[in-house]
């Protein structure tokens, strides 16, 4: 399944994206309004998505990502207000510290702070949860056979 090579349009700017950082997954959200004529190219070193708006504006979007993505379980799905893309990372468990390769910040990608974790640590602190409640669940044994 060949998809038909995406050709940067003469006029167009970059739609504001907004990404995240997951163990297996990176999320990134173009955000267009009322996107339409939508086209999304993910190979495993970089993305290129090109739309129009509500108004007709043209957006083109080229990424070279900091490393590499699984295209197969990769995907994109478009809303009314976004263009969210899913990619699945090549090396799960390794935080990325930035979405691009090249460390200069594109004026255009931000870091979506509402939906960023620090999952690092989550196992450590989900050990923690199960530690405590089998320590309640051994105290409610214990009281249970002194009554």
């Amino acid at each position: 399944m060949n998809k038909p090579k995406i050709v940067r349009p003469e006029e167009s700017k970059p739609a504001h994206a907004l990404w995240f950082d997951r163990k297996k997954y990176v999320t990134i959200n173009f955000m267009v309004q009322k996107p339409k004529d939508v086209q999304v190219d993910i190979q495993p070193d970089k993305l290129i998505l090109c739309c129009k708006n509500e108004t007709d504006d043209v957006y083109y979007n080229e990424l070279h990502f900091y490393d590499k993505v699984q295209i197969h379980d990769s995907r994109e799905r478009v809303y009314d207000r976004t263009i969210n893309v899913l990619l699945r990372k090549m090396k799960p468990d390794y935080a990325w510290p930035r979405l691009q390769k090249d460390p200069a910040k594109a004026s255009w990608i931000s870091v979506d702070f509402d939906n960023w974790r620090d999952w690092e640590h989550e196992e450590d602190e989900g050990k923690e949860e199960y530690d405590h409640y089998v320590d309640v669940s051994e105290f409610s044994v214990l009281s249970n056979k002194i009554s």
